[in-house]
């Protein structure tokens, strides 16, 4: 479970950077040119005349007008905050690997011990 949590954010972070990217490009552009999703994996060419702004997301189901600067800004705070938690999160998978790995040969000899009790003696 924690292994997907790590995935997803890695997922996210990559999410980002795309928009880093993105902005990156149209910035200081007039207009420019971009395929739309319309559906069904079908896109359509569009000019994107206004480049100066973007709308964002802000959670449960708001979104807002922002410069392109303050639209870094935001997700140059999000990223930061996403790649915390990632370290977090690859710390304690660290952790509950050391566990299992000290903890593996216990349970290995329980096991066997278990296994042995059920075995009848044969004379």
């Amino acid at each position: 479970m924690l292994q997907q949590q790590v995935e997803a954010i890695q997922g996210s972070i990559a999410e980002i950077e795309i928009l880093e990217s993105t902005l990156e490009d149209v910035k200081d552009k007039d207009s420019l040119e971009s395929l739309i999703p319309v559906g069904a994996g079908s896109f359509m060419n569009a000019e994107i005349k206004k480049t100066d702004e973007i709308i964002m997301s802000v959670g449960a189901g708001v979104a807002i007008s922002k410069t392109v600067d303050e639209a870094k800004e935001t997700i140059a705070s999000q990223k930061k905050e996403l790649k915390e938690s990632l370290d977090k999160m690859l710390d304690n998978l660290q952790k509950i690997s050391q566990i299992v790995a000290q903890l593996s040969p216990q349970a290995e000899a329980l096991m066997a011990k278990v296994q042995g009790m059920g075995q009848i003696p044969t004379q």
